[in-house]
């Protein structure tokens, strides 16, 4: 599979990103293996998720995150994936935006159920009104320092 520069960043990838929106909700746990198995195992390596995945459904925000979370400790396959996420949206009780103190939960929130000690590529899923731009940047890049996030997006 070729792959390609993501940016400017060092990560490469394959021309198709698997999305994961239906992880955990619409693909049960056992059908949502197959399709990253076979994902996987066909040359792609690109997948990308959200916190808010499944926040509308009684499976409930994370729902993505914690399958994929699963995939990896089950698979082992966590070293072949550029796991991409992201943030921002309303994950419940008051839980939203990107403020610097919110970034810092709700990374640890994502790694925990990603079971992973890395996101490849943290994006915002949307801007924040109340926060000003320059405290999501400065919080992205600690995010970055402190090895959690490998790069950002917004």
């Amino acid at each position: 599979m070729e792959l390609r520069r993501l940016g400017k960043s060092e990560l490469e990838i394959a021309p198709l990103v698997l999305g994961g929106n239906v992880f955990g909700w619409t693909a049960d746990e056992k059908t949502s293996f197959a399709i990253l198995d076979a994902f996987v195992d066909g040359g792609f390596n690109a997948i990308d998720t959200a916190d808010v995945y499944a926040a509308w459904t009684p499976a409930g925000a994370g729902a993505s995150e914690t399958v994929l979370g699963a995939w990896f400790k089950q698979s082992g396959k966590r070293d072949k994936v550029v796991l991409a996420t992201k943030l921002g949206m309303e994950m419940g009780e008051g839980k939203k935006g990107l403020s610097a103190a919110y970034m810092v939960e709700a990374v640890e929130a994502s790694l925990k159920r990603l079971q992973t000690d890395r996101i490849d590529l943290y994006q915002s899923h949307r801007d924040d009104p109340d926060t000003p731009l320059e405290e999501t940047a400065e919080a992205f890049d600690r995010l970055v320092k402190a090895g959690k996030v490998r790069v950002i997006g917004s």
